[in-house]
């Protein structure tokens, strides 16, 4: 039967993608000496710092206190990518629900619970399972085995990815968002009736989940909605991921607006377009700086490479002299004596 061509097998090495030549085959120890590292440029114009942050910008209407359109606002917030926005809001859900954990609950093993230190039985002679406590966790009253013990919950998240979680959040609710006008002073005296009345003028179902967001809760507002189970009122000191994303309906004042905007919203400041000879320039300077640590690392290789061909030869050398040495072995008076010599005619 005919041998069929077959193709080299693809490796680190032999892959044509780390090669600069036209051959398959090299010895990996030439190739840092031989070749130096491709520099990939990009084929078109691309900024150098591109963020991974993008802008959701959105445009709202505000409603009066009777429900009738009277403007519009934007909100502008910042958003993770559609790739990683699950992991990110993930993340700060997470980190919010851990910490609020007290980490109080605590068991007693079978050596804290009190009693227990006498041998109930004696070991044999009784025809029962040998018992040497009472306290054992196997019977009532004794220790817990693995049971929960005091600890700190807690974990950490970076102020920004935090920030981050909200407005990415938020700004993907944009969609059930509301915004009102100041609505604070409107309320005489406290009348839950009349907020549930105005929730309907705004189109907002008291049944259904909402959240309020304003800058600065009157009392009468306070306790006109507090007796409401479905409505969250809280302002910017109390702002949490939980209640943003357990909420059908964000319902927003302008002031909270101005508020998101400035604090989770996108900074242009800074953000201008590179033009084609700055980035021209920008990398011939870069280049120029690659230069020196691309000969340094060269030089490293190829002092790597010598080193290693200069430790074989070591090693060759040493064990031709080893086939040459004789061992002599001399019993004196009451010991042994052993002598190594290079040379076998050595007496």
């Amino acid at each position: 039967m005919a041998n069929s061509a077959t193709s080299p097998p693809i490796s680190f090495f032999s892959s044509s993608i780390f090669l600069t030549t036209t051959s398959t085959h090299q010895n990996p120890k030439t190739l840092f000496s031989t070749f130096k590292p491709i520099s990939l440029k990009p084929l078109f114009h691309c900024p150098n710092h591109t963020s991974p942050i993008r802008s959701d910008l959105a445009t709202l209407p505000i409603l009066s206190f009777d429900g009738s359109k009277i403007g519009e606002t934007t909100l502008n917030l910042k958003s993770a990518p559609p790739e990683t926005s699950r992991a990110v809001v993930h993340r700060g859900i997470i980190t919010d629900l851990q910490n609020k954990r007290r980490g109080t609950a605590s068991t007693l093993t079978r050596g804290e619970v009190r009693g227990g230190g006498i041998k109930p039985y004696p070991q044999k002679k009784t025809g029962r399972a040998r018992r040497g406590s009472q306290r054992t966790p196997l019977r009532p009253g004794g220790g817990v085995v693995f049971g929960p013990k005091p600890r700190d919950w807690t974990i950490k998240i970076n102020r920004k990815e935090k920030r981050l979680a909200i407005s990415t959040a938020i700004s993907s609710a944009a969609v059930n968002t509301v915004v009102v006008e100041e609505f604070g002073d409107r309320f005489e005296k406290p009348k839950t009736k009349e907020f549930i009345a105005l929730m309907k003028r705004w189109g907002i179902d008291p049944k259904e989940k909402s959240l309020f967001l304003m800058t600065e809760v009157s009392e009468n507002v306070k306790l006109s909605s507090r007796n409401i189970g479905t409505l969250k009122m809280l302002t910017p000191r109390t702002l949490n991921l939980f209640d943003v994303l357990n909420s059908d309906k964000l319902v927003f004042t302008q002031a909270a607006v101005d508020y998101l905007n400035e604090i989770y919203g996108y900074d242009y400041d800074g953000e201008t377009e590179v033009g084609y000879e700055d980035y021209e320039e920008e990398e011939q300077e870069q280049e120029q700086e690659k230069e020196g640590s691309e000969d340094a690392l060269t030089s490293l290789h190829w002092f790597n490479s010598q080193s290693i061909f200069l430790a074989f030869v070591l090693r060759l050398n040493s064990q031709q002299l080893n086939l040459h040495r004789q061992a002599r072995i001399c019993f004196k008076s009451g010991g042994l004596d052993i002598g190594i010599h290079s040379n076998p005619n050595t007496t």
